[in-house]
């Protein structure tokens, strides 16, 4: 299962979010599940739902206690029985580019 996901504060005294943002991604990386950061989402793999959203709800709750409000946007590919599609979906496409 992969979920790409973005949490960010929400009012408060500051445009700036990195900080909480960071926050959210040290949960993310401590969690020991594979994981990728980019400019707008963190991708991340486990085996269960209970397994990823735990750690999308921690991530979730060290910024909640930053700010007023969070906002929490969240994309999951739920496919049983695959493992390891954090880095083999981008290899396929690739792939596919390679060809042309």
């Amino acid at each position: 299962m992969l979920v790409a996901f973005s949490v960010s504060p929400l009012g408060g005294e500051s445009d700036s979010v990195g900080k909480a943002v960071a926050d959210a991604v040290r949960v993310v990386r401590e969690s020991g599940l594979p994981n990728e950061t980019t400019a707008m989402f963190t991708t991340l793999e486990g085996n269960s739902w209970d397994e990823v959203m735990e750690v999308v709800k921690r991530a979730v709750e060290v910024v909640q206690a930053q700010a007023p409000r969070v906002s929490l946007v969240l994309k999951a590919d739920i496919r049983p029985g695959h493992t390891g599609q954090l880095r083999a979906k981008v290899e396929r496409v690739e792939h596919h580019l390679a060809d042309e």
